[in-house]
């Protein structure tokens, strides 16, 4: 079966939309190199491998910190580490470098090193025939942001573990997601025989995807301009819409946070029937069905279903942070209570099983427990529940969590809200009082009975999600006065400037005690986001300054006169500047660092960060007017800082 651990794609659904998309230059310019590969897919090829010198290659990832690339070092792949020294190994050799991003916590990451990664033939092909690089994109995310913005502009499509096979000279050729290790085999034999015997063409078509993705000049910033791009943004997700189960498409679902907190902020503004009922809806499904873990609280990443009911089981910080912040925002746009109560209970979850005792969170929970079972940490069968609740918890819970029909998984069942309290007491013939005690009672039976089953975790402490969380908990603290909350957030906020901020540079992450990875402009962006909500909470003057020196260290490192730099260096052509970078599962970091110098600016009078910040803000609008729903946080800092009329 073929799978990934999935993104929210740039078009998702184009096929049961009926959207049609007019290929964009570096689709026609990559479908040549497609229908090279297309027949592939057609018959079953056995490619004698050609004949190549064999570099005396070696697995560079023993004892490293990261516990992803940890995990794959007694693959017989011999993976390389993300390094000048592996690409110039590429050019010295003239060979395909083939850089491999994952994640700890994707299933389908696992899966493909079972299956692939430690086949000794696939193992002895890619180190005979290709540089293998194994990257943890949390530790890579300009590497990572380039090579799915390529995947996502030739295939309509993203995901990980993502495959990308680079030339020599930095530039993405063909990218492929999890295959099978039948399949997986036959694309890198094909590859390899079309790089020997086509190198220069092919070397040449990767260079010119490289120049026309680049696009045209910038136009002057409007109010006129700004608003157009806000209604179509809005235009574009109410067409996205799924009116019956909310959220975006009619596949797998993501939560989509920065759209949705655009949404929120275009429906402050406009109060529009249909996208204020399109908010709640959305907002509703994913708290009541299986995106939301019913137990402990807290999100899962997305599901694979249009009905937000079969998640994928991996937990990440940054997705938790965002979620408890665009719920305690809706709770008080719309009146919600109830939104409210899921907030606490997401940072409850964060606070409970993210936070070490630093003071700072770690990054994922794994899909897969401690027996390599996806989601077995999560499901119960019929026994266990008979186990652990007594016989009324068990009528009134398996009713309240839809737990009396067969069973969804192999496992059994995921805990979620299938019936209202209201509705239970009527068929029960009980008060609903009765109902929410029963109700809690069994839920706490359960939650003692999981903890005490495995999860690994990925224990990196990562500086820009670790950002994120202080935006959460500084937010939370402020709103509802929970100092529980405040005393979080400074916790956090110390282990950020004490032990990944030295004045000047930020750490990208501490894993086991020890400093990884290069800080790239995310982290930045999303740390000096949270020292702004911190200092908002405080009201101390220092701490908006200690804010703007994040912020001018942002700028600096990372934009310049060809736009954007995800990473400080860049070892290859593909990780060059660009004017735009799109909203991913996180806000686009170059928009949030605009939008945090803005009121930095406002704040401290700085005019001159003022200047930078609009000036990097009148970019990229040729993107912006195609498609501004996928730069909802680009849109969304312009229509709060240009003044708009309302919609």
């Amino acid at each position: 079966m073929d799978g990934a651990c999935g993104r929210a794609g740039r078009h998702p659904d184009a096929a049961t939309t009926g959207e049609q998309h007019g290929a964009s230059p570096v689709e026609l310019a990559m479908r040549i190199f497609s229908m090279k590969l297309g027949w592939l897919w057609l018959s079953f090829v056995c490619l004698p491998a050609l004949a190549d010198r064999a570099l005396a290659l070696e697995n560079q990832l023993a004892r490293h910190p990261s516990p992803y690339l940890a995990m794959h070092a007694e693959d017989p792949v011999a993976w390389q580490r993300w390094s000048q020294a592996a690409v110039d190994r590429a050019r010295n050799n003239r060979k395909l470098l083939y850089i491999s991003i994952g994640y700890f916590s994707c299933h389908w990451c696992h899966v493909m090193q079972r299956e692939s990664y430690r086949d000794t033939d696939i193992a002895q092909f890619l180190n005979r025939n290709f540089i293998p690089v194994k990257v943890d994109r949390e530790l890579q995310p300009a590497l990572d942001a380039r090579m799915i913005e390529f995947v996502e502009a030739t295939q309509g499509r993203g995901g990980w573990p993502l495959n990308v096979f680079v030339t020599p000279d930095g530039h993405p050729l063909y990218a492929v997601l999890y295959l099978p290790p039948e399949r997986f085999l036959q694309v890198i034999r094909r590859i390899h025989e079309l790089w020997v015997t086509d190198r220069n063409q092919l070397a040449a078509l990767a260079r010119r995807a490289a120049v026309v993705a680049e696009g045209p000049g910038r136009p002057q910033i409007d109010a006129q301009r700004v608003r157009s791009y806000a209604a179509a943004a809005e235009k574009r997700a109410l067409t996205m819409a799924d009116p019956l189960q909310g959220g975006f498409g009619q596949r797998n679902k993501f939560p989509s946070v920065p759209q949705l907190e655009f949404l929120l902020e275009r429906w402050q503004r406009s109060h529009d029937q249909e996208l204020g009922d399109f908010l709640l809806l959305t907002l509703d499904k994913m708290a009541g069905r299986g995106l939301h873990d019913h137990l402990s609280g807290g999100f899962f990443r997305y599901t694979i279903d249009p009905a937000w009911t079969t998640p994928h089981f991996e937990k990440m910080l940054y997705g938790n942070a965002q979620l408890a912040q665009l719920y305690l925002r809706a709770a008080r746009t719309f009146g919600r209570p109830a939104f409210e109560q899921v907030a606490r209970r997401t940072l409850d979850f964060v606070v409970t099983e993210l936070r070490t005792s630093a003071g700072a969170f770690i990054a994922s929970l794994s899909a897969v427990d401690d027996r390599k079972v996806e989601g077995g940490y999560y499901l119960w069968d019929r026994e266990q529940l008979q186990q652990i609740l007594s016989a009324r918890e068990l009528r009134v819970y398996t009713m309240a969590a839809g737990m009396n029909g067969p069973a969804p998984f192999d496992q059994g069942y995921l805990p979620a809200r299938a019936l209202p309290s209201t509705e239970i007491a009527s068929r029960l013939q009980l008060t609903k009082a009765e109902v929410e005690h029963v109700l809690a009672g069994a839920t706490r039976k359960l939650y003692r009975a999981r903890s005490r089953r495995g999860l690994p975790q990925d224990t990196k402490l990562l500086a820009g999600w670790n950002g994120l969380a202080l935006s959460s908990f500084a937010y939370a603290a402020r709103v509802t006065g929970d100092d529980g909350y405040r005393q979080v957030a400074r916790g956090v906020r110390d282990y950020l400037m004490h032990q990944l901020w030295d004045g000047s540079t930020l750490r990208r992450a501490v894993s086991h005690g020890k400093p990884v990875g290069r800080a790239a402009v995310e982290d930045y962006a999303y740390v000096a986001q949270g020292l702004l909500a911190w200092a908002r909470l405080s009201g101390r003057h220092q701490d908006f300054v200690q804010a703007r020196a994040v912020v001018r260290e942002g700028w600096n490192r990372f934009y310049g006169p060809r736009g954007w730099r995800l990473a400080e260096t860049s070892l290859i052509e593909a990780e060059a500047g660009q004017d735009l970078i799109l909203d991913g599962p996180m806000p686009s970091p170059p928009a949030v660092l605009a939008r945090t110098s803005l009121e930095l600016a406002a704040r401290l009078d700085d005019q001159g960060l003022r200047d930078r910040a609009l000036s990097a803000l009148n970019s990229g609008h040729a993107q912006l007017a195609r498609n501004p729903f996928w730069h909802a946080t680009q849109v969304g800092t312009m229509a709060a800082f240009v003044k708009v009329p309302r919609p």
